[in-house]
Order: structure tokens, then C-alpha cells, then sequence
């Protein structure tokens, strides 16, 4: 990279920190421009398309302002592109070449260009509605110019990655599959995630799901043995309810470009630290009846698709077995009336897309390459738009779920008559750590009543059954109040209620489990200032090794109280937005004046304390809380190989040091200090003009100054106590101070500011 192109980065980069729009943020359209040195950019693409699918080396991009220069682009989809297109899917790919780019954390850009939607807002409006009920991409708008010249409105998705994996999973190194078919999905396709069981050999299934780990076909094979044939297991494979919520959200949205439909694709598998895999859904650009492909099990009407579609397919066995349990089909029931009801009964959709049409109006009117005309986006809420392909027509967005909703209130599996929760509550209001507490709920007209419960977030629920019996802390017997004793035996406690009669059930909350009631546990906190973030390496190489025989990234809390103290209820992170994002382990505790290292390695299945989450060598915060209240944070900026970033003293300022893996902080010493009896100080540390060296030693002592590469920078002798070393026009970094006399010597190092 020449000079200009390097400042040019640092500066928009700058910029980025400090002035950027959230990329997602659905009140603005953002605008991405890219660059291509080649006229014939879009024959390039094409041709990448049709052979190896690989990116083609863009010049630059500028997202909102901030430039990135060399970054991947490749055209993306499999029925919305088309070589004839003059507006086809992109992905920009930003750590293509240089692994460090990302704007605000995000390496991907998945862009849609709006084909089968004379909305627009298809994708976007979906992607809000699903939010309230699963983890799921962000999503909103952006304005695309390549060479200069508009090319249109996309939608723009979050790509569902590593990243998304650790922000919502906790982890982002277990088993991922992305569920399409290698080749793509369409008429005679030979394969699909369809999930049915084949055989014992991953490979036969390899042709169907894309692994996107390095490691993960046993997981999956396994998981979609127990799905066939051990289902009684199924919950310890799978995250039940999640899926449930996700053909609830295809069935009433008309979404069959998804697991419900002909080609049981455009979904994610990644297995969790509960060693579960957990669906996410993906791809809604043609939700709301636009997909053309239908449901895979005969004709179907989109206004009247019965919330029991495919539950007797033979292409789905997903379906086919959770309908097929009673407990599962009434879940299933109660996720559907949530969603008609509080989104499409309600209106309350209509609020979220009549804006989403006022922020690209103008964007849609300029779009030179739009599938439709500006009086079909106009009237896309209400009017079908007629088409020559497959499907015939695109309905109207409000007309079709107007139709939904009418059809729900007539179907007979929605009207069945589900339990009333009328009153939930704790035994104790504000209890400790480590009581038992009874959890009651009131509930009428039903068979069965359970607890949904987790004592740390990452963790699954725990479902158990509640009483009515007089004998468990629930009052009289046969009073309609339920009870059930829980230990709080952890740092939080997290739990829904879910009652049901043989016909349909009922959570509290409704969104259960994506949603729960929560009850605070007065937990033995440290004071504020007790336990400090006391040393870190973000680019270890050689200084230490964990039980695993792996290098990682590595920090290290600091205990500065007179007592012992137990660290239960407290989190590091290194993202503000989500304090909780690791939780230290229940009983971890530090003794008094001493340290505990970590390993910020994102090995959270090893053995011992490994965080979700690893130390960026280019810089980051690091942020210990109890997911509420800041304990210690701290910023620090690019690190150098096996310099740590250190308190020196412990629990003073930080600076760049020779590392003290595991031992208090000894910042203005070298390691073997101890063995020799010379008193040498250099001070100010860090300096930011000369440097001066002290000694007890009346004698002649050799003095060498050695940069952070071993290179010789000052030398000279040293015969009276103090020594001023003209350093004030060095460059800035780490050096090491070497003071020899003729029985013994000693390195120092300093920062220079």
C-alpha cells in the first residue's frame, strides 16, 4: 500500500470511530460505492459466477464515507441472479485481502437487489417481525453505485457468520452448517437440507449442507439421527423451541423460500456450548407469498396455508416430527397465535412498513434497474403484481396477511382453547445465592403447568413440571396455584411458564423462550475497585501456553483487597453493547493481593477459563462488569508480539512491559532481578523526552539501549549515579535499557512516548 493510500485509510478509519451511522440502523439508507479499475467489471463477475464462485479484487469501496481499499466482490443468489440482470446480488467480502478491514465489526456485506418484491421492504419488514421471536440478522437499506453511476436500492442483511455466531450463541467455534444444497436449490435438484437421515456416512450428506467450521459432519449426522430415529433425545440435540418459533414465523408469513417449503433450504445450523444446534433463519426475500416454488406436497392457496402444512410430508421430517408430538404441535400453536396476533391482528406491521416506504421513497424512485415500477411499489401493500414466471402473481403484502389473519380466526387448530396464566411470582423477592425459592403461577383450564428455567444465560432452559398438590409450597390443592422449588445455585435466574391442556398451551411470556421473566440474585460482588483488569497480551507468540498446548490470547484480573473474594455473578467483554457476553464460571474466586489469568482464546469447550471471545492484536476494549455495573475497563491500542499491556504498578497505569504471565505485575525489572544486588531505576516510565538511569553503583558501568527488534540504538558508559540518555527524538516504542558492570548485569525496559 503506497503512503497516500495508507493515510487516506488511517484517516477514514478515524473518521469511522467517531462520526459512523450504525450500518443496520433501518432510519437511514446507507450508501455503498465500489470501484473497479476494469470497464468490464460486470462480465467479470458473471463469468466468476457461472465458474468458481470466487470474488473479484474490487479497488476500493467506500461505505458511507469511510474508504477501504482491495477488498472482494462476487455476485451472490441463486433465482435472483441472472447474467441479464443490470442489478444482481452482491456480497463484498472486506478482509478479502487485508484481514484487519471491517466497518463497525462487520468483514461481510450481503446485499439483495429486490427481485420477486415490488415492496422492497420483503426482506427488511421480515427480518423486524422475526427479531421479536429468535435471533436472527439485522437488516435494513442501502443506495449501491459502482464506477459512479447508481445501480439501485438493495437490502442489505447481515451475513450469518463466526461473528453473528459469537454475539448471539456465546461461541463461534462449534459445528456451522449453512443448510443449502451445494449447486443450489431449484426443479430437479438432486439433494437438500432437508434433514432426513441417510446413513451413517457423512459424506452422503455432503452434497446438501455447506460446512462452514473446520470440523462438525459427525455433529450433524448425529443430530439428524436422533431428529429420525431417537427423537425421545431430540432436545439434547436441538433447541426445540427455536426451530418451533421458526416454522411458525414460515407458516404465517407465507416464507416457503425456507425449511417449509419445496427446497427445505435458507437456514443455518450451529451447534452451542449446550451442544445443541440452533436454527437461523435466513434469506426472506420472498417472504410474504413470494415465492414461487411452493410448499413441496401439492397445490397450496398463500392466504389460506394451513399452520399444519407438510406435518404428513414425507420431504420434511423436521415437521413431520415435531408436529407429530403432542407437547410440540400445542407449542408450536400457542408461537403461532403470538405471532398473528401481536403482529398481523394488531396491525402493528403496518406501522413498521408504511415507515420503511417512507425511507427509500425517494431511493425507489431513483433506482434505475428495479424489477417493478414505482406505481407498483406504490401499491405493493395492497395490489398483487401479475408476473410471466413461475407463480403467476406477487400478493399485495397487507392484503395477503389481512387474508392470514381471516383464515387464522376460522381455522380449527388456532381456535382451540388454551389455558389462562393469571398470576407468576417468587416465593422470596430478593433472594440470596444459594436459596431455595418456591416459583408459583395461576393458572385455570388446564392439565399440566411447567417451569422454564437457567440459572446463567448461555445456558438452556430446564423445563420441570409445577404442582398443584398443597405439597409444594403451592397453597390449598386443587386451587389452580402451581409450585415448584428451585435452588439458586447460580448468578442469574431466567424462567417462563408454559401451561397446557390436551387441546393448546400457553407461555408467560408469550415470546418464551426467545423472551423470560427474570428474577435478580443478591450475589457476594467485590467491591468496585477490588478486582481490576491488571495485565493482557493480545499477540502472544512465546510467552505462555495453556492446558491445550496452544499460544492464545491471555489477560489477567488482579485482586487488591486484604480478603479473598469469589468472582460469581461477574462478566468480561470486550463489546459495550453486550456486557454479558462471557460470564466467569460460578465459584472462580481470587485470593487475596494475587492474580488469575484468563485465556481470551474462544475455546470455551477446554478445560479451565477460556473466554467467547479473543483479544484483537489491532486494539479493542476489554470491560469486567457484573452485566449491569462497570468494574474495570480499559482501551488499549495495537500490541507488539509478547509485549504485554500491563498495570505497573499492580493496579496502577497501564504500559507496554515484559510480560508477567501469572505472577504480580514487575514492570521496571527484568526477570532476573532478584539475583542481582544492584539497585538500577529508570525513570519516567513511559517518558515522553529523555530517559535518566540511577544507580547505587560507584563504578564504571556499560550502558546498551536495544529497540523491540534487538537492533542498538545508544550506547555508553556510566561512572557517576545518574545518567541522562537524549532520547527525546526517538521514535516511539518499546526499548530495553542493558546495564552492565564487570560481575553482573541487568535489562530495564521503558516505553517512549
Amino acid at each position: 500500500m503506497n503512503k497516500l493510500i495508507f493515510i487516506t485509510t488511517i484517516l477514514t478509519l478515524y473518521s469511522q470511530s467517531i462520526t459512523a451511522q450504525g450500518f443496520y440502523d433501518r432510519a437511514t439508507v446507507q450508501t455503498i460505492e465500489l470501484f473497479f479499475a476494469a470497464s468490464n467489471w460486470d462480465a467479470q463477475l458473471d463469468a466468476l459466477a457461472s465458474t468458481t464462485e470466487d470474488y473479484l479484487l474490487a479497488d476500493s469501496v467506500r461505505i458511507n464515507g469511510v474508504v477501504f481499499d482491495s477488498v472482494g466482490v462476487k455476485y451472490k443468489g441463486n433465482s435472483s441472479y441472472n447474467a441479464n440482470n443490470n442489478k444482481n446480488p452482491i456480497h463484498i467480502e472486506l478482509d478479502w485481502v487485508h484481514g484487519s478491514y471491517d466497518y463497525q465489526g462487520y468483514t461481510d456485506i450481503k446485499l439483495q437487489n429486490g427481485y420477486q418484491d415490488p415492496s422492497m421492504i420483503r426482506e427488511v419488514l421480515a427480518y423486524a417481525v422475526l427479531e421479536q421471536y429468535m435471533d436472527c440478522p439485522k437488516a435494513n437499506f442501502a443506495n449501491v453505485y459502482i464506477n459512479g453511476t447508481l445501480r439501485g436500492l438493495y437490502s442489505s442483511a447481515e451475513s450469518i457468520n463466526k461473528k453473528f455466531n459469537g454475539d448471539h450463541y456465546y461461541t463461534s467455534n462449534g459445528s456451522f452448517f449453512k443448510c443449502n444444497p451445494i449447486g443450489g436449490a431449484g426443479p430437479g435438484a438432486s439433494v437438500s437440507p432437508d434433514l432426513k437421515y441417510i446413513n451413517s456416512d457423512s459424506s452422503s450428506y455432503f452434497n446438501g449442507y455447506e460446512l462452514k467450521s473446520t470440523y462438525g459432519w459427525n455433529d450433524l449426522v448425529d443430530m439428524i439421527d436422533t431428529l429420525n430415529n431417537n427423537f425421545t433425545f431430540i432436545e439434547d440435540v436441538l433447541d426445540v423451541d427455536r426451530a418451533l418459533w421458526m416454522l411458525a414465523f414460515n407458516n404465517v408469513l407465507v416464507n416457503l423460500d425456507s425449511y417449509s417449503g419445496a427446497f427445505r433450504q435458507n437456514y443455518y445450523l450451529y451447534k452451542d456450548l449446550n451442544d445443541r444446534f440452533l436454527p437461523t433463519v435466513w434469506d426472506l426475500n420472498m417472504s410474504f407469498g413470494g415465492f414461487p416454488g411452493g410448499t413441496g406436497s401439492g397445490q397450496y392457496t398463500a392466504t389460506t396455508l394451513d399452520p399444519m402444512s407438510n406435518s404428513t410430508s414425507t420431504i420434511h421430517p423436521l415437521i413431520v416430527k415435531l408436529l407429530g408430538n403432542a407437547m410440540y404441535k400445542r407449542m408450536y400453536m400457542a408461537h403461532i397465535r403470538t405471532i398473528v396476533q401481536e403482529i398481523f391482528a394488531s396491525g402493528d406491521y403496518l406501522t413498521t412498513a408504511n415507515t420503511f416506504r417512507a425511507t427509500i421513497d425517494a431511493s425507489v424512485q431513483a433506482d434505475p434497474y428495479k424489477f417493478f415500477t414505482y406505481t407498483q411499489f406504490q401499491n405493493s401493500l395492497t395490489t398483487a403484481v401479475t408476473t410471466g414466471g413461475p407463480g403467476g402473481s406477487i400478493p399485495g403484502i397487507q392484503a395477503l396477511m389481512n387474508a392470514r389473519v381471516t383464515f387464522f380466526n376460522s381455522n380449527s387448530n388456532y381456535l382451540l382453547v388454551a389455558p389462562a396464566i393469571t398470576a407468576y411470582g417468587s416465593s422470596v423477592a430478593s433472594p440470596l445465592y444459594g436459596q431455595t425459592i418456591t416459583i408459583t403461577a395461576t393458572s385455570t383450564n388446564t392439565s399440566a403447568v411447567y417451569l422454564g428455567y437457567r440459572l446463567e444465560h448461555p445456558l438452556k432452559f430446564t423445563r420441570v413440571q409445577m404442582f398443584d398438590d398443597g405439597a409444594h409450597n403451592d397453597g390449598a390443592a386443587g386451587d389452580n396455584v402451581y409450585g415448584v422449588d428451585v435452588a439458586l445455585n447460580g448468578v442469574l435466574f431466567e424462567y417462563y411458564i408454559y401451561s397446557e391442556n390436551s387441546s393448546a398451551g400457553l407461555f408467560s411470556p408469550q415470546r418464551a423462550e426467545h423472551e423470560y421473566h427474570s428474577l435478580a440474585i443478591n450475589l457476594p460482588y467485590p467491591a468496585i475497585g477490588d478486582v481490576l483488569i491488571n495485565e493482557l497480551m493480545a499477540d502472544n507468540s512465546i510467552t505462555a501456553y495453556d492446558s491445550n498446548g496452544e499460544n492464545d490470547d491471555w489477560f489477567e484480573l488482579y485482586n487488591s483487597s486484604t480478603t479473598g473474594v469469589d468472582l460469581t455473578g461477574l462478566y468480561v467483554s470486550d463489546d459495550a453493547t453486550n456486557l454479558m457476553k462471557w460470564q466467569i464460571p460460578v465459584g472462580t474466586s481470587i485470593a487475596s493481593n494475587d492474580v488469575l489469568v484468563i485465556w481470551a482464546d474462544d475455546d470455551v469447550d477446554q478445560s479451565g477459563l477460556h473466554t467467547n471471545f479473543k483479544l484483537s492484536s489491532a486494539g479493542e476494549s476489554l470491560i469486567l462488569s457484573n452485566g449491569a455495573t462497570i468494574y474495570d475497563q480499559i482501551a488499549f491500542g495495537i500490541q507488539t508480539t509478547d509485549v504485554s499491556y500491563a498495570r505497573c504498578p499492580d493496579g496502577g497505569t497501564f504500559t507496554n512491559t515484559t510480560p508477567t504471565f501469572d505472577e504480580l505485575n514487575n514492570c521496571f525489572l527484568s526477570i532476573d532481578d532478584a539475583l542481582i544486588p544492584m539497585n538500577i531505576s529508570v525513570y519516567p516510565v513511559p517518558s515522553n523526552g529523555n530517559v535518566f538511569v540511577s544507580s547505587n553503583k560507584a563504578e564504571k558501568l556499560t550502558i546498551i539501549v536495544m529497540d523491540i527488534q534487538g537492533r542498538i540504538v545508544y550506547q555508553t558508559s556510566m561512572e557517576n549515579e545518574l545518567l541522562e540518555i537524549p532520547s527525546i527524538n526517538w521514535n516511539a516504542g518499546m526499548y530495553y535499557i542493558r546495564v552492565a558492570s564487570e560481575s553482573t548485569s541487568k535489562t530495564i525496559a521503558f516505553i517512549k512516548e
